[in-house]
């Protein structure tokens, strides 16, 4: 292994772009390869304690930098990492997403895009521009390329591209990268020598919320099914994965793939619900041969997906169950062996927005081949599980 290179992580969560840095040369994470070591992050920060206690857990050799990134000066940032400025071949990051999030759009700030928490894109571009690396990678969810942040998302691209990075943006499928989940992300990448990036094919095919058009020359997405393959199977639930209370006997009538429109007029469940009176992640259960819908970081009690089987209660009543962290590690394509601790709500809420790994790893790999780091033959990118 040659001289490694030296990554900033800015907003680092979980982990999973971190974890997508330091693998880029590997072939999928289950298979227990840990690529050449090419990348490696310096320094992460994020102001969460949890998400800094998974990134202590599972990058020993990174140095952790807490606090409110707008507090925080980028030679601090340097300093902790053992780097001057123009030193770091990346600069990543997701800043938090939830200004930009649909799940947020009850609140009128969120639907007006006047949520201060915004102006962290404005720290992103401060940090790209006093660092100065070779590239970067910024990730975020699909609403902020909606006609609501219209105003932050130029400032971002106008922000980056008077440095010279000249940054190129695309929304992404990630189950179209082997994860088994339809999870949609934008991805803002530049290079700082100004050269236009082009963003890496799909590998996978099938269907999405939006089209039904396959391409059978690419392989087939990978199903909720093949993704729990070989997890240790569990007849009693706990508490916290059952889904009780007023909708828990409708939850637990609804089939595989269905959501809460099962029970009404349409449908063969029964007649409770008004057509399309709720969001469609309602009562919403998990179909095993295909991949999940988007895992959220902080759903309501009656937000899917969940688990297509059903689970019995003490007292003996069929109910559905929500996602195990194994299972919903495997959704996101983080390896089996990643530590994250706390309570089942903490552990969703950083999957739930983290990037899922290997599709931050088909960016990564796009970027370092067209920088000149990896060659252009890249390996498999069938996910096998288990």
């Amino acid at each position: 292994m040659g001289e490694q290179l030296s990554v900033v992580s800015l907003f680092s969560g979980a982990g999973g772009l971190d974890l997508a840095v330091e693998r880029a040369d590997a072939e999928p994470l289950a298979s227990g390869d840990f690529g050449n070591g090419l990348l490696r992050v310096s320094v992460a920060t994020d102001y969460n304690e949890p998400a800094l206690q998974t990134l202590k857990a599972n990058f020993h050799d990174a140095s952790t930098l807490a606090g409110d990134i707008r507090a925080v000066p980028t030679e601090d940032i340097l300093t902790k990492a053992g780097l001057r400025s123009t030193e770091p071949v990346l600069v990543i990051g997701g800043p938090p997403c939830t200004p930009f999030s649909k799940s947020g759009f009850w609140l009128e700030q969120k639907r007006e895009s006047r949520d201060p928490n915004a102006s962290l894109l404005d720290e992103y571009v401060r940090v790209v521009r006093e660092a100065q690396p070779e590239a970067f990678i910024l990730e975020n969810v699909q609403g902020l390329t909606y006609k609501t942040h219209k105003a932050q998302f130029e400032r971002l691209l106008r922000g980056l591209g008077e440095l010279g990075y000249n940054p190129q943006w695309k929304v992404l499928l990630a189950a179209d990268y082997g994860v088994p989940q339809l999870r949609r992300r934008v991805f803002v990448v530049g290079r700082r020598d100004g050269e236009k990036f082009e963003f890496p094919e799909p590998t996978h095919s099938g269907w999405s919320e939006h089209t039904r058009t396959v391409d059978a020359s690419k392989t087939p997405h990978v199903t909720a099914g093949q993704a729990f393959e070989g997890l240790p199977l569990m007849t009693q639930a706990s508490d916290d994965e059952i889904v009780d209370g007023t909708y828990g006997e409708l939850a637990a009538e609804i089939p595989p793939g269905q959501n809460y429109l099962w029970h009404t007029e349409r449908y063969g469940g029964r007649n409770h619900f008004e057509w399309r009176s709720r969001y469609w992640t309602f009562l919403l259960r998990l179909d095993p041969n295909r991949p999940s819908t988007t895992l959220q970081a902080q759903p309501g009690p009656w937000v899917g997906p969940f688990h297509w089987e059903n689970v019995r209660t003490g007292s003996g009543q069929e109910r559905a169950r929500r996602l195990r962290v194994n299972e919903m590690i495997r959704l996101m394509s983080f390896p089996d062996d990643f530590k994250i601790g706390g309570s089942r709500a903490n552990v969703q809420r950083q999957l739930g927005n983290a990037v899922p790994p290997e599709l931050g790893k088909a960016v990564v790999r796009a970027l370092m081949t067209q920088l000149g780091y990896l060659n252009p033959v890249s390996p498999s990118h069938v996910v096998a599980f288990g």
